[in-house]
Order: structure tokens, then C-alpha cells, then sequence
């Protein structure tokens, strides 16, 4: 997990988890802003969004160009991203769709080591947006991504507890939160009397495979893993034989098999 230096880093190292940050917010181009149209797609919600959030989708074209850029790490099924302002997941969902490839060709013909290498895929993307309505539409087309690749392999044969685990993965990892304060969006718990929940800091999941089909949960603190000194000059994670900064996790939770990744805070 390179932590990025500044909100603009790419991640050129080689550390399975990479920190992306490309342009999701912003005005783009006007080369960028007219393929757009030509091609139909939606760029702004509404003029108070942009002005408010500076809320500008990046079109289809723009995303695959940018996620060109480090190729070979959307291509590996363990490689993580981080998108800090992941609007309704333009970027997240053009990294699953690679990385759910790459699963089909090399697993199609077992179910089992399909599920096993898609969860964690999905485990691998992580979403930040401070609009609740983008993070719920994110997760859904994320969901989507992954419900039709799977569906489109295995047919009825698909796994209603495959279904579940990403479903809870998605909604740990797609963050309703504020990139810049490092906390949650505080959320009313009763609209009745308007109480609202207090903010805290966001808490990111990591899911590392353990003994075959069995995933490992940590915890950390999106705050913790920027704070740290060693962040700076060491990358996260890394499986590549290189020094490394290792986190202190917030917490840590018992191997469980990744089918049954969405009942181990139950136990």
C-alpha cells in the first residue's frame, strides 16, 4: 500500500497495494470534456455539485488511458487500489473489470478458485467519496461488474455466499468519508430528532489469503497509515523482496474461509 506523497501520486513503485488518485474531481480537458459527449456519457450531476464538491465524472476513455499508465498493476489480482475521491466509481469499476479478467482466463474451469481469486479482487479496491449517494451507487456498479462476469461463467451454479461476501467486502470498502479530514461523514440516526452520528476515522479492511481458501482481516486507520513516519520513504505490503513499512493493524481478526468473510465480526 505506497502511501501516496501528495493527493496527485501515482503509484510507479511495485507494491501490491497502490494508492491511486487520478483525476475523478475536477474540470478536465476540453479535448477530454468533448469525447465525453460524443460518446454520451455523463459528466455532471448538477451545477451545484460541481460547484459545491467540484464534482466532474471522467469519461470512459480518459479512465482506461490513465489506468494504462500502470498497466500491469490493474492486471494483477492482488494489486490494491485506493480511490480517495471515487465519485460513482468511473475508476474502481474499469480496475475490477481488468482484474475480473484475468481471473476468467485463468480459473473459468474451477468454480472454487474462480470465487477464491474474485473476492479477492474485489477485496483489493477501496473507494472514498464524501457524497452518500455516489458511494451507494458505487458499490452497486461494482457489484454489478462482478455479478455479471461471475453469472456469465457459472450460470446457475453461481453461489448465493460468494454474492454475500462481496456484498459486505463492498461495503467496508466503499467509504462514505471525507479524503481530506481522514473521517467518516457523520450520518443522522434519528431522523425524528436529528441526532447525528459522530464522525470517525476511516477504517480500511485488508483481506491477504492464509492457507488456501482461508483470508486473514486487519484493520487499519486510513489516519494511522498517512501519519506514519516510514510512510514516507517505505512502501506497504510489499511481496517483491524489498524494505517495507509494516503497519500496526487496529485491529486483526481470526483466518476464516473467504466465503465466510461477512460473518467473522459475528463470532
Amino acid at each position: 500500500m505506497p502511501m501516496p506523497k501528495s493527493s496527485a501520486h501515482h503509484a510507479e513503485n511495485k507494491s501490491p497495494i497502490c494508492f491511486q488518485s487520478p483525476a475523478a474531481r475536477g474540470v478536465p480537458r476540453a479535448g477530454a470534456r468533448d469525447a465525453c459527449v460524443a460518446a454520451g456519457e455523463k459528466q455532471v450531476v448538477s451545477r451545484e455539485r460541481v460547484s459545491g464538491h467540484g464534482e466532474v465524472y471522467t469519461g470512459k476513455r480518459e479512465v482506461n488511458a490513465m489506468l494504462d499508465l500502470v498497466k500491469p498493476e490493474t492486471e494483477r489480482i492482488e494489486s490494491r487500489f485506493l480511490e480517495p475521491a471515487c465519485g460513482n466509481g468511473n475508476f474502481l469499476t474499469a480496475i475490477l473489470e481488468r482484474k475480473l479478467r484475468v481471473v476468467e482466463a485463468r480459473y473459468k474451469n474451477s468454480q472454487l478458485e474462480y470465487e477464491r481469486y474474485a473476492i479477492l479482487a474485489v477485496s483489493s479496491i477501496y473507494g472514498i467519496d464524501i457524497l452518500e449517494d455516489n458511494v451507494s451507487q458505487c458499490r452497486e456498479r461494482l457489484f454489478e461488474v462482478f455479478d455479471r462476469n461471475y453469472t456469465g461463467t457459472f450460470g446457475g451454479q453461481a453461489n448465493v455466499k460468494c454474492r454475500e461476501a462481496v456484498r459486505f467486502i463492498l461495503e467496508r470498502n466503499i467509504i462514505w468519508g471525507n479524503a481530506l479530514t481522514l473521517k467518516t461523514v457523520s450520518a443522522c440516526l434519528s431522523p425524528s430528532d436529528g441526532r447525528q452520528e459522530k464522525p470517525s476515522y476511516i477504517v480500511f479492511s485488508e483481506g491477504s489469503p492464509v492457507n488456501g481458501s482461508m483470508l486473514k482481516r486487519r484493520d487499519f486507520t486510513f489516519h494511522g497509515l498517512l501519519s506514519h513516519e516510514g510512510v514516507k520513504e517505505l512502501p506497504l505490503f510489499s511481496d517483491l523482496g524489498e524494505d517495507v513499512f509494516i503497519p500496526t493493524p487496529e485491529k486483526e481478526y481470526p483466518p476464516t474461509h473467504f466465503l465466510e468473510v461477512a460473518h467473522v465480526d459475528k463470532r
